[in-house]
């Protein structure tokens, strides 16, 4: 376990040292307080281009805003910051094949399965973080402004981006252990997203789509209850797990 510790202590370290740290925090902060002032300037910004809008035959009514505003935003801007993450690791892998630190690792006695985990382990801590970090935020401000009891199951939703995030992480994970270049492990995990999404728009299949966990506001404004999402969290969930495996599988007999 000391090799796992030293080698998860240096990719820490590295994502500090090349600045990833702040771009994340920088945006996840960004994002945390964008979502309750956005919803807050709505009605000022309404306000301000009325004229504009009436010589354009539409007539604007006066905009009442609450917390359901804020968290809307919240989960309209988190998927740019998923995929920001996902530009900012797609390399995670990719780098170590072509500077060939991780074969200096591996002669050094680390095990092949341990990278993987040592990476895993990483970028599922960083979106954990930087996820919990704009939630809070957001959260702490739309409580300040309005009351955050009016969105249903908002735990709970917050919880499904959570593991949507961790299953585009696996994605990463598994096309980085395949793939030779962070370009091609972008472009596959953003394929299979789309394909999740595109699959979540058949009323038949739906439900079995880890996209589903996107689809939020049905769920704060009590349409829909937990128990829809419930074969989308399982497979999600049993999906990643067998991500990671594959990409174990692939390292342990990849050439490096």
């Amino acid at each position: 376990m000391r090799t796992l510790f030293a080698f998860l202590k240096k990719e820490y370290l590295e994502t500090a040292r090349t600045g990833k740290l702040m771009i994340l925090v920088l945006l996840f902060a960004l994002f945390g307080v964008m979502n309750p002032a956005i919803a807050k300037l709505t009605p000022w910004m309404m306000e301000m281009f009325s004229d504009s809008l009436a010589e354009s035959g539409l007539t604007v009514t006066n905009v009442q805003v609450d917390a359901f505003a804020s968290w809307t935003q919240f989960f309209k801007n988190i998927p740019i910051a998923l995929i920001v993450f996902v530009l900012i690791f797609s390399d995670c892998f990719t780098k170590e094949y072509k500077s060939g630190t991780l074969l200096l690792a591996l002669t050094k006695g680390l095990s092949r399965y341990k990278v993987v985990l040592a990476k895993t382990v990483l970028l599922l801590s960083l979106w954990t973080l930087g996820y919990g970090f704009c939630f809070a935020i957001t959260y702490g401000y739309t409580a300040y402004f309005w009351d955050n009891s009016i969105a249903d199951h908002l735990l709970f939703a917050a919880v499904m981006w959570w593991l949507f995030g961790v299953w585009i992480i696996s994605l990463i994970v598994l096309f980085s252990s395949l793939l030779q270049n962070n370009t091609s492990v972008t472009l596959c995990t953003g394929g299979i997203a789309v394909f999740a999404y595109l699959l979540s728009v058949i009323p038949k299949a739906k439900e079995y789509s880890p996209a589903l966990l996107m689809n939020t506001n049905s769920l704060l404004s009590g349409a829909e209850e937990t128990a829809a999402y419930m074969e989308a969290i399982v497979l999600a969930a049993v999906s990643a797990v067998i991500f990671i495996t594959i990409s174990v599988l692939n390292m342990n007999k990849r050439q490096v």
